[in-house]
């Protein structure tokens, strides 16, 4: 990360510095693609918020990057954020991790101006391209699911398939030492940039093409959420998951499943079925 180009995020490049022939000597399976997306509202019992101060994301004024829209300041608002984060928690998220990070997040800066006011509330919200956020809790939640595995506590590599606008990929660079990124809509790749940008991530690298092939020259990863829902979890992705990593991702058609897939050996793994959900479905290639 050294070098004159300051720009965040960081490109995949500045980690691999040839294309993909690198890679522990792994082929890439045909597979399909995701898309980031939106959510499932499930109201778990009443649980004590794990309170935990977060690494701090230092948010630079809109008006220091040419391409950043304008954000209401009343939205910068803590308390605003805190409220959402106890709501988490009733809600049942307990990783005070978690919790902590969505707090330091500002949700507000990864949407339209206009949709300011609803930054915090508990719903997915549009983000252009036919495309949504995903509502806070989900967000949370498969994050909280990845970080319970025994390589959770220290997430070296998390990928993540769908990087939207890029408000999942901020809360994971806070839980996880490198975050890889796959968007296959290119405005959307543009605009997660732009979003993150401001917020200069240095452990955050994006990257515009076919998630569901993944990204074998950097693998294997700890952890993997998929943002978008097949039939099935790709072959391609199970395979550059560390032994003891976790993938969290929706399974289904019209009714999804959120699946929790460990990989316990090289050539075993477990899935274990969590909560219904409501996700966009897997899309193959690019645009």
């Amino acid at each position: 990360m050294s070098g004159s180009d300051k720009r965040f995020p960081l490109p995949l490049s500045s980690v691999v510095e040839k294309p993909p022939a690198v890679a522990n000597g792994r082929k890439q399976p045909l597979a399909r693609i995701a898309t980031p997306q939106t959510a499932t509202q499930n109201a778990v019992q009443n649980l004590q918020r794990a309170p935990q101060q977060a690494q701090a994301i230092r948010v630079m004024p809109a008006a220091a990057v040419p391409d950043a829209a304008p954000r209401p300041a009343a939205m910068v608002s803590q308390a605003v954020r805190a409220a959402m984060v106890a709501r988490l928690a009733k809600q049942g998220i307990k990783d005070g991790k978690v919790l902590a990070a969505m707090e330091a997040v500002p949700r507000h800066m990864f949407i339209e101006p206009g949709l300011s006011s609803q930054a915090y509330i508990d719903a997915s919200l549009p983000i252009g391209h036919h495309q949504t956020i995903s509502q806070p809790y989900i967000v949370a939640r498969m994050i909280e699911v990845l970080r319970a595995g025994p390589n959770g506590a220290a997430m070296d590599k998390v990928l993540e398939i769908g990087t939207g606008c890029g408000y999942q990929a901020a809360v994971l660079s806070l839980v996880a030492k490198d975050v890889f990124s796959i968007e296959r809509i290119k405005g959307l790749h543009e605009l997660a940039k732009a979003n993150l940008r401001p917020l200069r991530i240095a452990n955050i690298r994006l990257q515009y093409g076919d998630g569901m092939l993944g990204l074998p020259q950097v693998a294997p990863f700890d952890g993997i959420i998929l943002a978008a829902a097949g039939l099935e979890v790709p072959k391609a992705l199970l395979e550059q998951l560390s032994i003891g990593g976790r993938l969290v991702a929706p399974v289904g058609d019209r009714r999804q499943v959120l699946h929790l897939v460990e990989r316990v050996s090289k050539f075993e793994w477990t899935n274990t079925q969590l909560e219904d959900c409501h996700f966009v479905p897997l899309r193959p290639g690019v645009v």
